[in-house]
């Protein structure tokens, strides 16, 4: 029973103070400053024990409980956390497509491939193969839906090109693992939960559990987003 109060005691503090120097500080008395006339003493004192009241809570005990606390904030934050697409009103299709996948994204249901083409910032035409659920970890994407920021595929995602530069990279993700970029089979991605091979050639059918969906959009040259329905192999 001590223990318990000790612990919600503990927990208030916890909850009360910002840092360990603000529950030292509030240990001390004016009385305390005025003999002792430095607040560092004054402080190592409480931390010791000899000034102060109530238990004695070490720094290495406030700091990990804060920090357990913060960790607990922050899971309950993002199990209750709405989609980013929420709420926005959506008034292009390619954003409306990536709204409609948010959440199979982030539960791991689908993992979605974005293909866009377009121009950047410099007017040089890109293209490249974006990881959605990747993304969605990584990035806030609140910006996109509302339409503040828009989507470009990035060096460091599943591949880009710049045609005008030449520049050309390929990355594996969490997901998926780039398996063959050559003239006779094409730019493939293998799914690493399940180990299926999406094939994003328009020519030939994507693969199992996979479909390829062209985006009617104003914001791109051009869209396609390749949907693969994750199963872990059995």
């Amino acid at each position: 029973m001590e223990e318990d109060k000790a612990t919600a005691a503990f927990d208030n503090v916890i909850t009360e103070f910002e840092t360990y120097e603000d529950f030292l500080d509030s240990q001390i008395s004016p009385m305390d400053l005025y003999y002792l006339e430095d607040e560092e003493l004054a402080r190592q004192l409480v931390e010791l024990g000899y000034r102060g009241s109530g238990e004695v809570l070490k720094r290495e005990e406030f700091e990990a409980r804060k920090a357990a606390a913060e960790a607990s904030r922050l899971s309950k934050r993002n199990q209750q956390k709405t989609l980013e697409s929420a709420g926005k009103e959506l008034k292009d299709d390619f954003l409306k497509a990536l709204a409609q996948r948010e959440e199979a994204n982030r539960s791991g249901k689908m993992t979605s491939i974005i293909f866009l083409r377009d121009r950047n910032s410099q007017k040089q035409e890109i293209s490249g193969y974006i990881d959605y659920a990747h993304r969605l970890k990584t990035e806030d994407f609140e910006p996109y839906f509302s339409g503040r920021k828009k989507l470009f595929p990035r060096p460091t995602d599943l591949s880009f090109f710049n045609w005008e530069s030449k520049v050309s990279t390929s990355n594996p993700s969490p997901n998926y693992q780039v398996i063959a970029e050559n003239s006779t089979s094409g730019l493939l991605f293998k799914n690493k939960r399940d180990r299926k091979v999406i094939n994003v050639d328009p020519k030939v059918p994507p693969g199992d559990n996979s479909s390829r969906t062209p985006i009617k959009t104003s914001l791109y040259i051009q869209a396609v987003i390749y949907d693969h329905v994750t199963r872990r192999k059995t």
